[in-house]
């Protein structure tokens, strides 16, 4: 399959890699043309100078980029090169809205539009263990997956476009409780004296058991945040979140407490620290 990819960032660069090692010819896109060269140098790869480049003649342009004006933009650059039948898959993290947009910006082209945003982080991309969560054409997906399932461990049909980027709305309101939960956890432990390792053990295996206990709370507790995803980013997500709710009437008010803690952890100078930074917010300093 010919596919283009725009975005070839820290998820995006080893999704593209991962095509390239299935035996894709994959043209790689960035607005940054150093990074493109490199990549693909580096993963053997064709580098694209342009958005139309990395397009055109392609069966499926996937784009991981950064927010909804970029999808808009790149999506725009695109749909004039794709020939009628291809496929679009966005991994970005947008809003429903700009889903919705697209995949009819795109239908009228002749293109099928699938909103993908993906969990998992750099390391998931990295491993290819990243879990899709889609939206849009139920066929159009279909033909995609075996592509998508390069980088991927499970992709799952959410329903009409938007229904993907929803889920990863859905997503990150529940990683916001639990990080929130953990960092108070470990700053009480430390208040009270206790071996954070020894708790740790004696807990995780119980009902408070999850995936940020079991990879973010030694590092919580050591003041470390230089893992995952970052602050920036999360509070990108939960402004998407918290926008939505406004629409559709869902009361959040933890979301959006944390996502204020978010905000005070940004003005500690944490905007790059991971998202079990919420800990350094209680920590003494």
């Amino acid at each position: 399959m010919k596919i283009g990819f725009a975005g070839l960032g820290v998820m995006g660069g080893p999704m593209a890699r991962h095509l390239v090692a299935a035996g894709h010819e994959v043209a790689g896109y960035n607005r940054s043309p150093d990074k493109a060269r490199a990549w693909a140098q580096a993963n053997g790869g064709r580098f694209a100078a342009t958005v139309a480049e990395a397009a055109e003649d392609a069966d499926l342009f996937i784009l991981c980029v950064g927010n909804d004006d970029d999808v808009r933009q790149v999506v725009t650059e695109a749909l004039p090169h794709l020939k009628a039948g291809a496929i679009v898959v966005d991994h970005t993290t947008t809003s429903a809205k700009i889903a919705r947009e697209m995949s009819e910006a795109s239908g009228a082209k002749g293109v099928a539009f699938i909103d993908a945003p993906v969990s998992g982080g750099q390391a998931g991309a990295e491993n290819g263990l990243l879990s899709v969560m889609a939206g849009g054409d139920a066929a159009a997906l279909e033909t995609a997956r075996p592509l998508v399932m390069a980088y991927s461990k499970a992709i799952q049909h959410m329903g009409p476009s938007g229904s993907g980027q929803l889920t990863k709305m859905v997503n990150q309101i529940a990683i916001a409780g639990v990080v929130q939960g953990l960092a108070e956890a470990v700053h009480f432990a430390q208040k009270a004296g206790l071996d954070t390792d020894a708790v740790y053990d004696a807990i995780s295996k119980g009902a408070a058991q999850s995936w940020q206990m079991d990879n973010r709370w030694k590092t919580a507790a050591k003041g470390e945040f230089e893992f995952g995803f970052a602050v920036d980013w999360m509070r990108k997500d939960l402004g998407l979140v918290l926008d939505e709710a406004r629409t559709n009437g869902a009361r959040l008010s933890l979301t959006a407490l944390v996502d204020q803690f978010y905000a005070e952890v940004q003005a500690m100078g944490g905007a790059r620290w991971d998202t079990s930074s919420l800990a350094a917010r209680l920590q003494d300093r």
